[in-house]
């Protein structure tokens, strides 16, 4: 066996190659996101590859539905690979499940250097042996079956029983230096001998996943604080993996720290932030998404939240990550996401639109002319006012519908004043009497007659008004807003508000 100071290790020389390993099942979680991220700015970072490769042995629980869900999520946030699925490389296939024939090689190979080993014990035998010697039953293997002898094993298999292959752990103890972590020990002994193959030849996850990083030259391992009492194993199997020539070198750990929810508890799969698309769906743009995910763990300066994907990559180094667990603001990833929405080019703030305008059945596939018009004299008057582009269909929706389909919502209601009639006569005399029908000549309209006229305070001026023509309590600005409708369909709301309030 390789002694710890003879192993090769990964240097500055070292080309970095990173991976993203998911297993397809469910819908994409912001923290496995977040580990796709780190380990892709890594790559860029430092001129890397970052692989794309799937852990899909589980047949019971993976799905097609997920993989492509993965797909979506990556190819949407602009996180591309190197090397994996869909695009292919020098390590093909890049889906566990077809890579059988190379795992059944190196366990043939690490049976013949006896890393492995047959364990015939059930658990009930195990937890009696615990019981007998006064141990806690919970401890788990007790490596009783690596000194049996080969009558021994041949008497049980000749009981019929079936083995699993274990790997022989170090009598000594494990020691490595975490890129976020610094160093940590594991005691010798306290990482029992584990399964690698099951009974029925089938490899575990715990095989698999080192070999598939030893085969494919994976140098960092950067992935979620959850798995770091698994490395340990990793280290070791590593060590006979370079025992027998598939690995070349020990690769790096880092451990990110964990997403947090609401109190102190995990970010889990059923709480709503975790749902990426939710997020998406909301209408969380990818810059700004990308900002807050680096956020949980990392970040530009102590004093910079806001950056772009290329200062991220310019900036980005996992040894600066922190290790204490990050929270997921749902309040601050979606100023952040405002920022990102103000500050993009509005030709591609009006595309971004389109989506979810058609989503909400305001305008058609393909979009017509005159709905063009209305997006592109619009998307101006909101992307100063929007945090997230899924609110645009509420702002917006006024503008596409008929007048005569204008729903008022109950809170629009609420602030209208008493003199409701006598303000709405009052506006569409004075509209009616605008020949230039633009903004500034609207509002001097307005504002003489009512607040001059009238006597009313500009809000309560222009509150009916609103409501008339959008329904709504609060919309783009109103002047605006009525040159986009036109003339005659302002007018015609207005009189259909106050025939409808009369």
């Amino acid at each position: 066996m390789t002694t710890a100071a003879e192993i090769p290790t990964v240097n500055d020389s070292t080309p970095v190659r990173v991976r993203f390993c998911p297993s397809p099942t469910g819908t994409p979680h912001v923290g496995l996101i977040r580990t796709a991220l780190f380990n892709w700015a890594y790559a860029r970072h430092t001129g890397g590859k970052l692989i794309f490769r799937i852990e899909d042995t589980d047949a019971a629980r993976d799905s097609e539905e997920s993989y492509n869900q993965l797909l979506d999520a990556m190819r949407w946030l602009g996180i591309d690979w190197d090397e994996g699925v869909e695009v292919g490389g020098p390590h093909e296939p890049y889906r566990q499940s077809q890579r059988g024939d190379l795992y059944q090689d190196v366990i043939s190979k690490l049976v013949k250097a006896g890393h492995l080993y047959e364990s015939f014990s059930t658990p009930e035998e195990v937890e009696d042996r615990h019981r007998s010697a006064g141990r806690d039953v919970k401890l788990g293997y007790d490596n009783f079956d690596r000194t049996l002898t080969e009558v021994q094993r041949e008497a049980f298999r000749s009981e019929g029983r079936g083995a699993v292959l274990r790997l022989r752990m170090p009598d000594e103890d494990i020691t490595f230096t975490d890129l976020v972590r610094g160093e940590i020990t594991f005691r010798a002994g306290s990482v029992p001998d584990f399964a690698v193959v099951r009974a029925n030849g089938a490899p575990l996850y715990t095989l698999v996943n080192p070999v598939d990083d030893a085969l494919m030259g994976i140098t960092h391992v950067l992935r979620g604080e959850d798995l770091l009492s698994s490395t340990p194993r990793q280290i070791a199997l590593y060590r006979a993996l370079i025992d027998i020539g598939v690995a070349r070198y020990m690769p790096l750990f880092g451990h990110l720290p964990y997403v947090m929810g609401q109190g102190n508890k995990k970010l889990s799969k059923r709480d709503p932030e975790s749902n990426l698309f939710l997020h998406r769906d909301r209408g969380f743009i990818r810059e700004g998404l990308l900002n807050y995910l680096s956020l949980l763990g990392w970040s530009l300066s102590a004093d910079e939240d806001i950056f772009s994907v290329e200062q991220l990559v310019e900036k980005f180094d996992v040894r600066d990550v922190l290790a204490n667990p990050a929270r997921f603001d749902l309040k601050k990833a979606e100023a952040i996401n405002g920022t990102h929405v103000r500050l993009l080019d509005p030709a591609d703030f009006r595309s971004r639109l389109v989506p979810y305008l058609q989503a909400s059945g305001l305008i058609g596939h393909p979009v017509t002319e005159r709905e063009e018009r209305i997006i592109a004299e619009a998307a101006p008057l909101i992307q100063e006012r929007i945090t997230l582009l899924g609110e645009a269909p509420e702002m917006l929706g006024f503008l596409f519908k008929d007048d005569d389909a204008i729903d008022v919502a109950d809170d629009a209601r609420k602030g209208l004043p008493d003199n409701l009639a006598a303000v709405l006569a009052k506006t569409r005399e004075a509209l009616e009497a605008v020949t230039d029908w633009d903004a500034e000549s609207i509002q001097g309209a307005l504002r003489a007659a009512l607040v001059d006229d009238l006597g009313l305070k500009p809000r309560l001026a222009f509150g009916p008004v609103r409501t008339a023509v959008s329904g709504r309590r609060i919309s783009p600005p109103l002047f605006e807003s009525m040159v986009i409708l036109g003339r005659d369909s302002s007018l015609a709301r207005i009189r259909a508000f106050a025939g409808a309030n009369g």
